[in-house]
C-alpha cells in the first residue's frame, strides 16, 4: 500500500505546465457573525448567448472533431471512435432548429431528453437552444427502471414536453406507453424499430434551415428559460431548475477565468459525467462555446464498467481529466499496475478535477506521487463545488494547496457563510444561480434568503480561520444530518469522508449507519484492488477477500486509529461489515455520479443494518 503520509515528500514539487495567481479577496464581517465573500477581482466581459459562442468556433475551426463517441455494436460492446465536427455539428443543430419551429414548437414548450450521452443527444440540446426552446435531459434510468414510472411520469407532468426524444425507441418502449405520448412528438434514431416515434432522428437533423433563423439566434433572450435540469429527488420527486443562457455562459467563463488554458475545454476532454447533471452538461456545452474536442467515456466508476474508461485512457491523453472520487480510487489502483498506462495518463496531463464528494487524501496522494514518479512535476488539482442551482461548479481550488476542500467563490460570484453552530451554512448569489424551479413559486421563494442569497443547504468550515485564502472545506449536508438516540447529532457529510479516508484502500465509498442507535457503524462498499493489496493477493476473490484475516487486521487497526483520533460519541464507528450487494443505480441508491445516496441505501438495506447492530455481533462483523 501507499503510505497515507506521502504529502510530506511531495509538498516541494512544483506544479507541471500551471500558473497559479494569488488569492485576493473582498471580505465584509457583520456583527452576527455572518461573512459575505467575493472574489477582488471581477469576472471579465463575455457573450452570454452560447449558439453565438458555439458559431464562431465552427467558423475558426469547422474541421475540428467537436464530439466523439466509440460505435455501439450489435453485441453491446463499443467499436471505433464516430466523430463529429464543429461544421457538421453547426449544420445539424441548426436543421433540428428549423425542424423544431416547423412543428410549431415554442419559448413555451420543452423538448425532454431520454438519451444517454451521445452526439445525437448534443444535437438535440444544441438545436432546441437554437430555437430558443427549453430542453430538459433527464437520467435513461427513469426509463429503464422497472415498475410504474411514476417519476418519468411526475417530470413529463412538471415539464409539459411537446418533444419527447427516445434516442432509443426501442428500450424506452415500455417508459413511452406508460407516460401516454398522444399530443407529444417522438422522436427516436431508431424509429423503424418502434411504432411509438414519430419521427426519425436523421431525417429532422437534415431539414434544411430558412435565413430567418440567423434572426432569432442574434434576438435571442438570454434570460429566458434555455433548460431544466432536475434535482436529484433523493428526499422526493425532483424539481425542475431553471437555467438561462446567461447562467451557463456565466458560470462557464467563471471556471475558464480562474482555471483558464489548464482546464482543456479548448482541447481534448474525455468524460463520463452524465449530461442530465450539471457537471456533465458543463461539459458538453464547454467544449461548443471554448472549441474543445469532447470524447464521450462509456465507462463509469463501477465494477467492470471502468475498464472501457482504462481502454479510452490507452489511446487518448487528455492535458485535463475530470471524475468523482470513486472513478480516481479505480484509476489510482490501474496506474499503479500498469507502467504503460502511466506514460500515456501523464503524457500531457496538466489538471485534475474531482467533484461529487470529497477526495480522500490517500487517494490524492498516491496520484501525486505517480505524477512526480512519470513527469518530475505535481499534477494540479483541483475541485468546483456548486449545484443545480448554481448551473455547476462556481467556487474553485484555483490556488496552491495539498488539502482537499471545495475552494473559494470564482470572480462574480458572492457567498454568504451564516454561523450554525461551529460551521457555517453556505449561500450563494450571481449571475450563475437560478432564478427559481419551474412551476414551484412555494419552493422558489424558500430558497432564498431575504438578500436574494440561494440556500445550498450545505455546511463549510475554512481551513483556517485566520487566513481565508487557504479556502473551505465541506462540512455536511445539513437535511443529512441525524441524531444518535443518545441525542447527539451526527454531521454525516463530514463522518463519511473522514471514514472513507481513514479506511482507504479497502473501500471506495460506505453506508453510515446510527440514526436512532445509540452509536455509529459503517457498511462499506468494497474496493477489489485494495483489497488485493491488502491482503496481498493480487487474483483473490471478493468473497474470500472480505473474509481474509489480513483484511480484518487493516480494519480493526483503521478503526481504531480513527476513533482514537475522533472519540466524541457523534464520529466514533463502533461496528463494520461490508455491504452485501454493491449499491444500484436501479433501485436510486447510486447516483448518476457514482456517489452512495445515504437515505436511500440505508432503507433499502435495513436488514443488514439490523443485523449490523445485532448481540453478539456475527462472524462477518469488525469491531473497533
Amino acid at each position: 500500500m501507499q503510505p497515507n503520509n506521502a504529502q510530506a515528500d511531495i509538498t516541494d514539487v512544483p506544479y507541471r505546465d500551471v500558473e497559479l495567481p494569488p488569492v485576493r479577496l473582498v471580505t465584509k464581517r457583520r456583527e452576527d457573525g455572518t461573512i459575505v465573500l467575493r472574489a477582488a477581482e471581477p469576472l471579465a466581459s463575455f457573450d452570454p448567448n452560447i449558439v453565438r459562442q458555439f458559431y464562431r468556433q465552427a467558423a475558426r475551426q469547422g474541421e475540428k472533431t467537436l464530439y466523439a463517441q466509440r460505435r455501439l455494436e450489435t453485441d453491446g460492446r463499443r467499436g471505433e471512435w464516430i466523430k463529429q465536427t464543429f461544421s457538421q455539428a453547426e449544420r445539424d443543430s441548426r436543421g433540428i432548429a428549423q425542424w423544431l419551429l416547423d412543428q410549431g414548437v415554442g419559448a413555451d414548450d420543452a423538448v425532454l431528453i431520454l438519451s444517454g450521452n451521445s452526439i445525437a443527444h448534443a444535437m438535440m440540446r444544441l438545436g432546441a437552444l437554437t430555437a430558443g426552446i427549453p430542453s430538459c435531459p433527464i437520467s435513461p434510468n427513469y426509463a429503464s427502471m422497472a415498475g410504474t414510472f411514476e417519476r418519468l411520469k411526475h417530470v413529463v407532468e412538471l415539464i409539459q414536453p411537446k418533444v419527447i426524444f427516445a434516442e432509443s425507441g426501442a428500450a424506452c418502449a415500455a417508459a413511452l406507453q406508460a407516460i401516454q405520448t398522444s399530443g407529444r412528438i417522438v422522436v427516436a434514431c431508431d424509429s423503424a424499430a418502434t411504432e411509438l416515434a414519430d419521427f426519425d432522428y436523421d431525417d429532422i437533423r437534415k431539414t434544411s434551415p430558412r435565413a430567418d433563423l440567423d434572426e432569432r439566434i442574434e434576438a435571442a433572450d438570454v434570460d429566458a428559460h434555455a433548460v431544466y435540469m432536475l434535482t436529484s429527488g433523493s428526499t422526493g420527486m425532483p424539481k425542475a431548475v431553471i437555467q438561462t443562457q446567461r447562467m451557463l455562459s456565466t458560470n462557464m467563463h467563471q471556471a475558464f477565468q480562474v482555471l483558464g488554458k489548464a482546464a482543456g475545454w479548448d482541447d481534448i476532454m474525455l468524460d463520463w459525467l452524465p449530461w442530465n447533471h450539471v457537471s456533465g452538461a458543463f461539459n458538453c456545452f464547454a467544449a461548443a462555446v471554448f472549441g474543445g474536442s469532447l470524447y464521450i467515456d462509456d465507462g463509469k466508476p463501477a465494477p467492470g464498467l471502468f475498464d472501457e474508461t482504462i481502454r479510452n485512457l490507452r489511446e487518448i491523453p487528455v492535458p485535463y481529466f475530470a471524475n468523482v472520487p470513486a472513478g480516481f480510487a479505480y484509476l489510482v489502483d490501474a496506474l499503479e499496475a500498469d507502467p504503460h498506462l502511466q506514460r500515456i495518463f501523464f503524457r500531457d496531463l496538466r489538471l485534475i478535477l474531482y467533484g461529487g464528494a470529497g477526495l480522500p487524501q490517500p487517494v490524492y496522494d498516491r496520484l501525486q506521487t505517480l505524477a512526480i514518479r512519470c513527469t518530475g512535476r505535481r499534477i494540479f488539482m483541483t475541485t468546483g463545488y456548486g449545484a443545480t442551482e448554481t448551473a455547476s461548479g462556481c467556487m474553485v481550488i484555483h490556488y496552491d494547496t495539498q488539502k482537499v476542500g471545495i475552494g473559494l467563490p470564482a470572480p462574480g460570484l458572492e457567498i454568504k457563510l451564516v454561523p450554525s453552530g461551529d460551521r457555517y451554512e453556505l449561500r450563494m448569489r450571481g449571475d450563475n444561480v437560478t432564478p427559481g424551479y419551474l412551476r414551484n413559486p412555494e419552493q422558489t421563494a424558500a430558497a432564498f434568503d431575504e438578500e436574494g442569497f440561494y440556500k445550498t443547504g450545505d455546511a463549510a468550515r475554512f481551513h483556517d480561520d485566520n487566513d481565508y485564502s487557504q479556502g473551505l472545506y465541506f462540512a455536511g449536508r445539513l437535511a443529512e444530518e441525524f441524531k444518535l438516540g443518545t441525542g447527539s447529532w451526527v454531521y454525516s457529510g463530514q463522518v463519511r469522508a473522514k471514514v472513507v479516508e481513514a479506511l482507504a484502500p479497502a473501500i471506495i465509498d460506505l453506508v453510515l449507519c446510527g440514526s436512532g442507535r445509540d452509536r455509529l457503524a459503517v457498511l462499506g462498499v468494497p474496493s477489489l484492488a485494495g483489497l488485493r493489496e491488502i491482503a496481498g493477493n493480487p487474483k483473490a476473490c471478493l468473497e474470500d477477500l472480505v473474509a481474509n484475516a489480513k483484511v480484518v487486521q487493516f480494519l480493526q487497526a483503521a478503526l481504531q486509529s480513527y476513533n482514537a483520533k475522533y472519540p466524541a460519541s457523534s464520529t466514533t464507528i463502533s461496528r463494520f461489515a461490508f455491504i452485501r450487494e454493491a449499491p444500484s443505480a436501479e433501485k436510486r441508491e447510486l447516483s448518476d455520479k457514482g456517489t452512495v445516496n445515504q437515505a436511500i441505501a440505508a432503507e433499502n438495506r435495513a436488514a443488514e443494518i439490523d443485523a449490523l447492530y445485532r448481540d453478539p455481533p456475527a462472524h462477518y462483523v469488525v469491531t473497533a
